[in-house]
């Protein structure tokens, strides 16, 4: 007979590792996106198709991150989906750059500790 607990975690951090771990590989798509972009920006070749896509990864970034540790992942994800809502000037090319490469070194930070 099983238990009445079996297959619950034990605390709320365990089960937020469970769920990162779901997660985790959708997150990494939703980054790749957004490295598209920064990509396609740099190249002068920013469609609206690909800037709707890295707005809407960015969107669904800045609302899980938090949930799972990274208030600073939100921060820079929502500042990410705000350049991204309109034409982004080509001096803020950098800045975009710079915080997709930190979003990500904060999920990998976050995925070695679990």
């Amino acid at each position: 007979m099983a238990t009445p607990n079996a297959g619950i975690p034990q605390s709320m951090s365990e089960a937020l590792d469970q769920m990162w771990s779901r997660f985790q590989s959708e997150i990494g798509k939703r980054l790749d996106v957004l490295d598209a972009a920064v990509a396609a920006l740099d190249a002068g070749r920013l469609t609206l198709e690909i800037q709707k896509e890295a707005h809407g990864a960015a969107h669904k970034l800045a609302g899980i991150l938090g949930v799972f540790g990274l208030p600073r992942g939100t921060e820079l994800a929502r500042q990410s989906e705000h350049l991204l809502e309109k034409d982004v000037p080509a001096e803020s090319v950098a800045d975009l750059a710079a915080w997709v490469a930190e979003l990500r070194r904060l999920v990998e930070g976050r995925t070695l500790r679990h």
